[in-house]
């Protein structure tokens, strides 16, 4: 008799540029996992997902990707402590017909961050950036916020709406980026299909003293990225983000 499946999936709107699928049934195949199914459910909106749960009775975890990292939370019945200090959410566990969330974006940028700049355990080191722009103010702009704050990185968000950011991408001057050496898009800006777009920073004023940091992992280089080599600095999408906070939801999902 076939086993049951435990299915996983991931709700967003849209999914297409999503890696996530293909990650998780790659690992099941690698290391062994047959009772497991991980599918994408594109929600156009979040008030889908009591529908989605109930029609799915093996679903027993959940990805959240843009744009329900915050709306999701009306529809938990608890939120891991982390994830509330976060104010997001993009990983679910569904136990007992209850619905848990989780922030695993704080462990994959964080130890990805922190391999890329070289921080060492004590963040004494003044060879990494001090202060950084957020370009966006979203779900996952929060647990990039929250990750800089525990590395004492002073964070400034960037907002094309005036008052939802501390500036707007039109106040950005020489100074702005003179005095911000870490720059992190969390928006969708360049995500594909959409590639030739990016936010609206001036790239003039870059230099090799920057570093770039992409959270969209598809395309595997963003026009963001082209735009900062192309003035010497340094880049990385944020694919090994992905694949951290992957491992960590199927932590959660498992314990």
């Amino acid at each position: 008799m076939n086993k049951i499946k435990r299915q996983f999936g991931l709700i967003g709107f849209p999914l297409t540029h999503s890696f996530s699928k293909k990650y998780f049934s790659d690992k099941f195949e690698r290391e062994g996992i047959e009772d497991c199914h991980y599918e994408l459910f594109p929600l156009k909106t979040i008030d889908e997902l009591p529908s989605l749960i109930k029609s799915c009775p093996h679903l027993v975890g959940l990805n959240v990707t843009i744009p329900y990292k915050q709306k999701v939370f009306q529809y938990l019945n608890e939120v891991d402590e982390e994830a509330e200090k976060v104010g997001a959410v993009n990983t679910i566990k569904i136990q007992n017909g209850r619905l848990k969330g989780y922030n695993t974006d704080v462990y994959g940028f964080e130890k990805s961050l922190i391999h890329l700049l070289k921080i060492d355990s004590d963040h004494k080191e003044n060879s990494f950036p001090r202060k950084a722009l957020i370009l966006g103010t979203g779900g996952a702009a929060k647990a990039v916020a929250h990750v800089l704050k525990k590395l004492n990185i002073d964070i400034s968000f960037v907002s094309r709406t005036i008052n939802k950011g501390d500036l707007t991408y039109s106040e950005l001057d020489h100074n702005s980026l003179k005095n911000h050496a870490l720059i992190i898009n969390t928006t969708p800006l360049g995500t594909s299909p959409n590639v030739e777009f990016c936010p609206d920073i001036p790239y003039d004023f870059l230099s090799e003293s920057h570093f770039l940091y992409d959270l969209v992992y598809n395309p595997e280089k963003s026009l963001f990225l082209t735009k900062g080599e192309n003035k010497n600095t340094q880049t990385s999408n944020g694919l090994e983000m992905l694949y951290l906070q992957a491992e960590k939801a199927w932590e959660i999902w498992n314990n």
